[in-house]
């Protein structure tokens, strides 16, 4: 007897790679910028990144023996998620805070809309939004650590203290021009700010793993990072100017650019599938990122509120700029059909 084929829906593409898999190198490529933070932070930054990820893979665990659902924790997809929200959390956030935004993430974001692949915002990103305007106060809440010189080791032996609250780079552009920051402390990170917000050395190392893996393409975050360094040297004029806050490369390597560019506006199912569509995302991400930053007094940062705007336009670009199937003109019409 013949032998019978089943015949699936699309897909049919099918390679070694797996959720784990992909899952697997994002935890790897974010070693070096956890392993800065740690040891630029302390105990403080561990913390945080043991109780988010911990946090995040509870609440998917008992959320989908709640409902009843396959438990899928070892697709690494929570602990992830885990990561990421730590890196936007300040090294001064409380566990329950870590704890809520983790449940805030997987539960309310992710699962509630049917878990991994249905979610239409990033949960790392919709959970620091959330906390941002539930606790500004402790979210804002910014310390240099110790590795930022003589000064401050200097201090923290008079004063026994690990840490010094300090201004990040991009709160001081809103009300001085003036910085103290030099461009090799801002690519290193030795500056204050959120876990992810410091070593941009780090993130790119770990950004080149990702896509030397090919988890990642080059689409998001070229045109990204290109399109906010692009508009800042318009509005400035200045590349970059010893002391001064008011140049494109102090606003390219201050706040959380490169984080946001390469680990979380590239996000599968947020983002999205054409490289034009990817490449559209970016430059959408720069501009937003650009207004925020350029004309908001108030809010210095502006990555979270960007991506997030643009994970709501995805499917728009998918529809706008999806391939022509095989036999369809460009109308949409089936060829030889009547």
């Amino acid at each position: 007897m013949a032998k019978r084929w089943n015949a699936s829906s699309s897909p049919h593409w099918r390679d070694a790679s797996s959720t784990a898999s992909l899952m697997r190198d994002v935890c790897v490529a974010l070693i070096p910028a956890l392993g800065f933070s740690v040891w630029y932070f302390g105990r403080q930054a561990l913390t945080v990144i043991i109780v988010c990820v911990l946090s995040s893979v509870a609440a998917e665990y008992l959320y989908q023996r709640h409902a009843k659902k396959p438990v899928r924790v070892n697709d690494w997809s929570a602990v992830v998620t885990g990561l990421l929200l730590a890196m936007n959390l300040p090294p001064t956030a409380p566990w329950w805070m870590c704890a809520i935004g983790s449940a805030i993430a997987i539960i309310l974001i992710k699962q509630i809309f049917g878990g991994i692949g249905q979610n239409f915002l990033n949960p790392a990103l919709g959970a620091r939004t959330i906390l941002m305007i539930s606790w500004a106060t402790l979210m804002t809440a910014t310390v240099v650590g110790r590795g930022s010189g003589e000064a401050l080791d200097a201090v923290s032996q008079a004063t026994s203290v690990d840490a010094l609250t300090q201004a990040t780079p991009l709160a001081l552009s809103l009300v001085n021009s003036r910085s103290p920051y030099t461009a090799s402390q801002l690519f290193l990170g030795t500056v204050p700010g959120m876990l992810g917000e410091t070593s941009k050395l780090a993130l790119l190392i770990g950004g080149a793993y990702l896509l030397v893996r090919r988890v990642i393409t080059w689409h998001i975050p070229v045109t990204f990072i290109l399109t906010v360094f692009v508009l800042f040297l318009i509005q400035t004029g200045t590349v970059w100017e010893d002391g001064s806050s008011q140049s494109a490369l102090y606003q390219t390597l201050s706040g959380g650019l490169i984080l946001s560019a390469f680990f979380m506006a590239t996000d599968y199912v947020t983002s999205p599938i054409t490289p034009l569509g990817k490449a559209i995302m970016g430059v959408g991400c720069g501009l937003i990122l650009w207004v925020i930053r350029a004309f908001n007094p108030s809010y210095p940062e502006g990555c979270s509120f960007a991506i997030l705007f643009m994970n709501l336009l995805t499917p728009l670009i998918n529809r706008a700029f999806r391939p022509i199937w095989f036999g369809e003109t460009k109308a949409g019409e089936v060829k030889g059909g009547a």
